[in-house]
């Protein structure tokens, strides 16, 4: 798995359960516009809002629903690890390649000996030589994180298991420790105002929130540096577009995005505590321009 991933949206109805339609139609967008991969029940996708039952169930109607399970990339990070264990083992049971974990994030303060025990248990529980573990590296949002050595470790007692990153602590100077420190690991950035450094650095692309609305751009960045051209025009474009629409909360703002772009109000609905953006910054990101809307 490498080059430009969606940490995709999760539409939902009016009584908030997820919209099997919608999801399907909106992955198979993403998918023509460019994405290679989809990150799916990640942070975008309102993941810890929604049960264990209720990420499974979605995964395996998109699938039925004609989305490739090789494309997938499902979260099945939980605090606790039974759900974790169920998680990643039914992602595997739908065909996904790869699955991407956060760390147990409720309890702070903890060592990289307890983390180190947490996957562990994780792997072995699974028990599943199928297994790609992808480590979730988000301390904005889990103030929890894989140090480097943490990294290291779990590569040495797990090779070719503990397979990649995705790293969203927004620090290009540790995504570049990252890279080449461990070059048997497949790095994603977290954003793709990182993606042309992050290829630059030996890493795979970026999964990114943002690539909901801007995976034709994402993807014209990664062919450019993987043609031999000189990327830095369209990077600098693709960063600016991004900018756009962080000035808003980005998962409130990206929905309202979509429901600019296709029309449908279902788009605007969200899990609390999540809310809607207020009239006023609803009214300003609808009128947001990006390159291909």
């Amino acid at each position: 798995m490498k080059g430009v991933v969606a940490a995709v949206l999760t539409p939902m109805r009016a009584d908030l359960s997820v919209d099997r339609a919608a999801f399907a139609a909106h992955c198979r967008r993403l998918l023509d516009e460019g994405a290679h991969g989809l990150g799916i029940f990640g942070t975008t996708g309102e993941a810890n809002s929604l049960s264990v039952g209720e990420r499974i169930e979605a995964w395996e109607a998109l699938v039925a629903d004609g989305v490739p399970a090789d494309v997938l990339l499902p979260g099945t990070g939980a605090c606790a690890l039974p759900d974790a264990v169920k998680l990643t083992q039914e992602a595997l049971a739908v065909g996904a390649r790869a699955v991407l974990a956060l760390p147990p994030f409720y309890y702070k303060g903890v060592s990289d000996d307890g983390l180190f025990r947490f996957f562990a248990e994780l792997i072995e529980r699974v028990g599943d030589e199928r297994l790609r573990l992808f480590l979730y590296h988000i301390p904005p949002m889990a103030q929890v994180g894989f140090s480097p050595a943490l990294i290291a470790r779990l590569l040495d007692a797990y090779p070719g298991t503990v397979a990649g990153t995705k790293d969203s602590e927004g620090d290009p100077a540790r995504v570049e420790r990252i890279c080449r420190e461990f070059p048997q690991l497949t790095v994603f950035a977290g954003s793709e105002a990182l993606l042309l450094d992050t290829l630059r650095w030996g890493g795979a692309g970026c999964i990114s929130a943002t690539v909901n609305v801007l995976a034709r751009e994402a993807r014209a960045v990664y062919d450019a540096f993987q043609a031999g051209e000189d990327a830095t025009a369209l990077q600098a474009e693709l960063t600016q577009a991004r900018r756009v629409v962080e000035g808003q909360p980005l998962i409130p703002a990206l929905k309202a995005i979509m429901r600019a772009r296709t029309g449908d109000d279902g788009w605007l609905n969200l899990r609390p505590p999540l809310e809607p953006l207020g009239e006023h910054a609803f009214a300003s990101v609808s009128r947001v321009t990006l390159p291909n809307m």
